[in-house]
């Protein structure tokens, strides 16, 4: 598993950027975008002053999808012609006006949103359960991290563990992520840490999620900065309170004993003879770049195991070879969309023999660590 900050930095990066950002709601006739030196701006005219800040990339794609501008072509005006484009944003958002939310950090635009987007916010979120996590008898946090799109809490519960095979043990554990910038969800996922070479595989099954929707800002100014009130606070109270009891259930025995049979069941699913052309058929299907192409293929062929689960164990190994943080925790993921995935319906997998009476002494009951 791909190693982030401490605790203590993710706490403070936190505070940090809590006192640091500023939200927005505004009329897209009062957003003039400008790019100078190929650096492109935003600036929120609002009744007694106006703010500019920087787009980041995030935020020019979320100008192409609102506005509906195919993405090649906004990124070939951005690049060729970059006065074109902001012609045809600031054209756009005059012609078909709407409120939006422009989120901010350190004189950076970070997000281009609907009004309607629910801020569920890092800080708020680590403040409701790092207690819990705290309280809950061996928790140990592994990894957290915070970038410039989610913040990730990984945690593993010590007690809580099984063999897979003969020495092979797992331990379970939850992942919780957030995006303050409207790329997903707030998720509890379980978790499977394998302590032998210490990857982190997320499970598909059984995840939950709580999603950033809410009531319309209503206010009739052409662009002012949003400020928590008391109403929100409240709702925000009671939402978060539901997000402790989803992280105080997450670790289960009766789940982490069926995601670990499932890792069983994949040390008998073959890939086929040919380790190459499998990873390519897996990175063709979830669009891998040859670094993280070449980095799967080296840890399967050094795994010496064709199966499926030798598969899955390349594919977490090689997350720790990623240098972004998000993107490790992707091929995590991608780990559990394998190993959810039946084999009648994978192409990479061709069921072979049952497990023989020998594989199966390997195979040792799961207990509660006490």
């Amino acid at each position: 598993m791909k190693q982030g900050r401490t605790i203590i930095q993710l706490a403070q990066e936190l505070e940090r950027q809590r006192m640091a950002r500023k939200d927005y709601i505004a009329d897209t006739r009062n957003l003039e975008v400008e790019t100078v030196a190929g650096k492109t701006r935003v600036t929120l005219g609002m009744d007694d002053n106006s703010e500019t800040f920087l787009v980041n990339e995030l935020v020019h794609k979320q100008f192409a999808d609102r506005l509906q501008i195919p993405q090649r072509y906004y990124n070939k005006m951005r690049t060729e012609y970059p006065r074109l484009l902001d012609k045809n944003i600031n054209s756009w958002f005059n012609q078909s006006p709407e409120r939006r939310m422009i989120r901010t950090l350190d004189g950076n635009a970070r997000a281009f949103l609907s009004d309607r987007y629910r801020r569920l916010d890092n800080l708020e979120l680590a403040d409701s359960v790092l207690p819990i996590i705290k309280e809950m008898k061996g928790a140990e946090i592994v990894s957290s991290q915070v970038t410039d799109t989610h913040m990730y809490i990984k945690l593993i519960n010590k007690r809580l563990k099984a063999e897979v095979t003969l020495g092979d043990i797992v331990q379970a554990g939850i992942v919780i992520s957030n995006s303050e910038v409207g790329l997903g969800s707030l998720k509890v996922e379980p978790l499977l840490y394998r302590l032998v070479c210490k990857n982190g595989l997320i499970v598909k099954d059984y995840a939950q999620r709580r999603y950033h929707v809410g009531k319309q800002i209503e206010n009739e100014d052409s662009a002012y900065e949003i400020f928590s009130d008391e109403t929100l606070a409240q709702d925000d109270k009671a939402f978060f309170m539901k997000v402790q009891d989803t992280v105080r259930t997450a670790i289960d025995q009766v789940k982490f004993n069926l995601s670990v049979e499932k890792l069983r069941a994949a040390m008998y699913e073959s890939t086929g003879p040919d380790p190459v052309k499998t990873v390519e058929v897996l990175a063709d299907k979830y669009i891998l770049n040859q670094n993280e192409r070449g980095s799967i293929l080296r840890h399967f062929i050094m795994g010496a195991d064709n199966s499926k689960y030798g598969l899955i164990n390349a594919v977490t190994r090689a997350s720790q070879d990623v240098k972004e943080y998000t993107r490790a925790t992707d091929l995590e993921r991608l780990g559990g969309e394998i190993l959810a995935v039946p084999p009648a319906k994978n192409q990479l997998l061709m069921p072979t023999a049952h497990p023989t009476e020998k594989n199966i002494t390997n195979i040792v009951p799961l207990e509660l660590a006490r």
